[in-house]
């Protein structure tokens, strides 16, 4: 009669082709799917952080927003991106085009979904966030990076030649968050980011 065939009895059928459909299902309903789209999602997050965090500073060219500490949060779902950013001071300039560079960035590294940057107030950037990375070039580009002394304290070393032979010419630079300073020793002038609670 052959080894499958099924068995009537009472209205009832059974059989191995009606049991090797349970397992089956039974199989097919495992998180394999769920697992493997939250490590794309981990994967994908990491490649916008990336591609984002290189976008250079226009004002200084030398420095990325991620040496900068600019960015907050990158949040990335199924079908879209968003990521926060923090602005130096309200009324930067320079912030429409940090966005639009940011989303053209996050926008080539997303595969496809929908891209949103954003800036945000909610956290105050201050210049404890700039790397190690970003103070050295900061320094390479002329500007004294933050250090723990205060506004007023004359320690703040020259860029230039390395003395903390040096004077608060304004506390006015050319943006909110620098100053200018003057080196006694090579009679130089240079900026200087306001440390943490001057902005």
């Amino acid at each position: 009669m052959g080894a499958h065939r099924r068995f009537h009895r009472r209205g009832r059928t059974f059989g191995p082709p009606l049991r090797r459909l349970r397992s089956a299902v039974g199989r097919d309903d495992r998180p394999v799917s769920r697992a493997s789209g939250s490590t794309l999602v981990s994967a994908i997050e990491v490649v916008v952080r990336e591609a984002v965090a290189r976008v250079k500073d226009p004002e200084i060219p030398v420095c990325t927003i991620g040496d900068l500490g600019l960015i907050e949060t990158i949040e990335v779902s199924d079908d879209a991106v968003d990521v926060t950013l923090l602005p130096t001071f309200v009324g930067c300039p320079a912030l429409e085009e940090i966005r639009a560079d940011a989303e053209t960035a996050a926008r080539d590294a997303a595969g496809g979904r929908t891209v949103r940057v954003r800036f945000t107030l909610a956290t105050p950037w201050t210049t404890d966030r700039i790397t190690e990375a970003g103070r050295e070039a900061l320094r390479t580009f002329g500007i004294a990076p933050p250090g723990e002394a205060r506004l007023l304290q004359i320690a703040v070393p020259c860029p230039n030649c390395g003395s903390r032979d040096t004077t608060l010419e304004s506390s006015f630079g050319p943006t909110k968050c620098r100053t200018i300073r003057y080196c006694n020793a090579c009679r130089n002038p240079f900026e200087g980011f306001k440390p943490k609670g001057e902005l």
